[in-house]
């Protein structure tokens, strides 16, 4: 979707001006600054005053909502993994039992062999997890410190075009 103009991104934020923008409605912002044009965003970040703060906070609440997803998923695999070894120890146990038919045992170790699958499979979709993750923090943040470079760039390069020294009036 893209966005043609600043009111139908306030409609998308659920704000109604620019000052009501909270800091979790900044990350939301940022990310939709891909389907905005340059002008658009542009217009927007000059309304406000301090864009290079606003930047900042933007960073700042991605970082804490990153280290929040990171805890919580480490908690999540922390628990997997226990259980898993759990079921692991529970199956031992039934192993080490002297009246286990030959398709008994068989079908324990098939199943000691299912929950060291399913680890490395949850292992293996977190690592993807944490990669993209990643990835959309890191590139929020470049959005966000790359406007408010392009920001006040451009308004120095306004505010030089307007000084005295580079009038030819005499």
């Amino acid at each position: 979707m893209g966005y043609k103009n600043e009111d139908e991104i306030k409609r998308a934020l659920g704000i109604e001006s620019w000052r009501h923008l909270s800091k979790e409605k900044m990350i939301r912002f940022v990310a939709m600054m891909p389907d905005m044009s340059t002008e658009v965003a542009l217009k927007i970040i000059e309304q406000f005053p301090a864009f290079k703060d606003f930047a900042k906070d933007v960073v700042g609440v991605m970082e804490k909502a990153y280290e929040s997803t990171l805890s919580a998923n480490k908690q999540s695999q922390e628990h997997f993994h226990r259980a898993c070894q759990e079921v692991r120890e529970i199956l031992r146990v039934e192993l080490s039992k002297d009246n286990l038919s030959a398709e008994d045992k068989k079908f324990i170790i098939e199943q000691i062999q299912e929950t060291l699958r399913m680890e490395f499979q949850k292992d293996s979709e977190n690592k993807q997890f944490l990669s993209v993750n990643l990835k959309r923090v890191l590139a929020g943040a470049g959005a966000a410190l790359a406007l408010s470079v392009a920001f006040v760039g451009g308004k120095v390069m306004a505010e030089s075009k307007d000084s005295p020294d580079d009038s030819l009036e005499a």
